[in-house]
């Protein structure tokens, strides 16, 4: 696996990356450290974590990582044979939301927090391209607390780039990004403390 290299531009600390198609920009300090740091002790001590269930091969298996799944009462998500309730938003994730639209000039009204309470909790490979995000679904990422490896790899081409996610940073993916490439989130030894994830999405009301 090859680490990407970056290339900075004029818009204050973004960081676009080159890839055959997808839209990939990184801002490594988006929140600044105190906020970021304020945000993660409100998630962790006052949202309903749940460690959810997913069917595999017919099979109930647990997740590993706890989740909670946020937004407007019309965005119903299901992954992998299960449906998920949106609960409202917490004033914090809410005011976050509207930040993140201003910021990039987006919509979003539903977000689905992880929580990851060491290295040993992870996320395999997927692409976040379910019917209900619609075509070519724009993804706003933030991560907080201990820093993890990001991988992504092309379907079809077989390139693969390697990031790390700092407290307080964001990605977003967009353009083609869902449909051509996967990412995941794998088991890092080193994580000794929690990271807490929020990837804000958008789905439109029937």
């Amino acid at each position: 696996m090859t680490r990407a290299t970056p290339s900075d531009n004029r818009n204050q600390q973004r960081q676009c990356f080159s890839l055959p198609q997808a839209e990939l920009q990184l801002w490594p300090a988006f929140l600044p450290a105190t906020a970021a740091d304020q945000l993660q002790q409100v998630l962790s001590q006052q949202l309903a974590w749940q460690r959810a269930s997913i069917r595999l091969y017919g099979k109930a298996v647990p997740i590993p990582r706890r989740q909670v799944w946020m937004g407007e009462p019309h965005c119903q998500y299901r992954y992998s044979g299960t449906d998920f309730l949106p609960e409202p938003w917490h004033p914090a994730v809410k005011s976050l939301a509207l930040q993140l639209s201003q910021a990039l000039q987006l919509p979003f009204n539903c977000v689905l927090l992880n929580q990851y309470a060491d290295g040993q909790d992870h996320m395999g490979w997927h692409a976040d391209n379910e019917p209900e995000l619609g075509v070519a679904p724009q993804i706003a990422s933030v991560s907080l607390g201990y820093p993890r490896r990001f991988d992504l790899k092309h379907r079809e081409l077989g390139c693969q780039l390697q990031l790390m996610l700092p407290h307080g940073s964001l990605l977003l993916m967009a353009g083609e990004c869902q449909q051509y490439w996967q990412h995941r989130l794998p088991k890092q030894a080193a994580a000794n403390t929690e990271r807490i994830n929020l990837t804000f999405r958008y789905i439109a009301s029937k």
